[in-house]
């Protein structure tokens, strides 16, 4: 029987998710050469070619990608052993590390840990503050046990690695300075704006967001400012400076002379989803935190 080396299965699964040597070396605190000696030994244990040149680079060849296959079951039915060794030794305690972007923090990270502390007080939570894009590759790289994201930045469904939860579809309203001529118009559609000058990030998740759902309504939106956080962005509106895209998780930004709208017909959304290993959902921690997530989310 084939001689097999979880170890070493584990580096070529993240030079697979890597794609390079060096940032597969980053990744798992280890040097470039000691990566391609763990491969080239994993090659002859297996007796197959992993790994063939392109360009600079080395890409995994069809032999790798069948053992990675079979490397996905080994590694959700490992995760399913700690899940259930932690559920066995630590009872009620235990610890989960999340990552989360910014508006999910307080909008369902904070209620759902408050929830938790009272029923499961030997529980603790660790957050950890990321990029809706980050915290996956947090994820990814085993630096939290659970990803807050939005789902353009987490794993697909058909992704073997990882499980992901649908948690909310979270509405975009309009940011207009108080004295704007439609803050108070009935009915209001994106597509009305569509002549006045938006407040985004110049990069990122929430320029494609702003983006997307304006060219959605038939326009391509004029950036006047660019900014990232909500702050910053509402006090640009309060001074009539421009208007904004803002998700309704964000309320607690909101500022006196900002009016924000609910769009009509075309109201866009943008959907927030929880990420996890896949076999760790099964993890006492890691089950309840989803549980209090979801919680948080329905009373959304």
């Amino acid at each position: 029987m084939t001689e097999w080396d979880i170890k070493k299965l584990q580096i070529l699964r993240t030079l697979r998710d890597r794609e390079t040597v060096t940032a597969t070396a980053e990744a798992l605190l280890m040097t470039p050469s000691a990566v391609s000696q763990q491969l080239t030994n994993l090659s002859k244990q297996l007796g197959v070619r992993l790994l063939e040149a392109h360009g600079r680079r080395v890409r995994l060849t069809d032999a790798a990608h069948l053992v990675l296959r079979h490397t996905e079951v080994v590694f959700a039915q490992l995760e399913r052993a700690d899940a259930e060794l932690a559920g066995y030794l630590q009872g009620e305690a235990g610890e989960v590390r999340v990552g989360a972007f910014s508006t999910a923090v307080p909008a369902l990270v904070v209620p759902a840990v408050l929830r938790l502390r009272a029923d499961h007080p030997g529980l603790e939570v660790r957050v950890r503050e990321a990029e809706a894009a980050e915290a996956y590759e947090l994820l990814s790289a085993g630096q939290v046990d659970l990803a807050l994201s939005l789902a353009a930045h987490a794993p697909t469904a058909r992704d073997p690695g990882f499980s992901r939860v649908p948690l909310l579809a979270d509405p975009l309203d309009v940011a207009l300075p108080a004295g704007h001529a439609l803050a108070g118009a009935p009915g209001l559609r994106l597509a009305d704006l569509s002549g006045e000058r938006w407040i985004f990030g110049g990069s990122g998740p929430w320029s494609e967001i702003t983006r997307a759902a304006c060219e959605a309504a038939g326009f391509v939106p004029e950036q006047a400012h660019s900014a990232a956080g909500w702050t910053a962005i509402l006090a640009m509106v309060e001074a009539g400076m421009g208007i904004a895209l803002v998700p309704r998780m964000a309320a607690a930004e909101r500022v006196r002379g900002v009016v924000m709208r609910v769009l009509e017909a075309d109201q866009p959304r943008r959907h927030v989803v929880a990420a996890v290993r896949r076999g760790a959902e099964s993890a006492p921690a890691v089950a309840r935190l989803l549980a209090a997530l979801r919680e948080a989310a329905e009373r959304r």
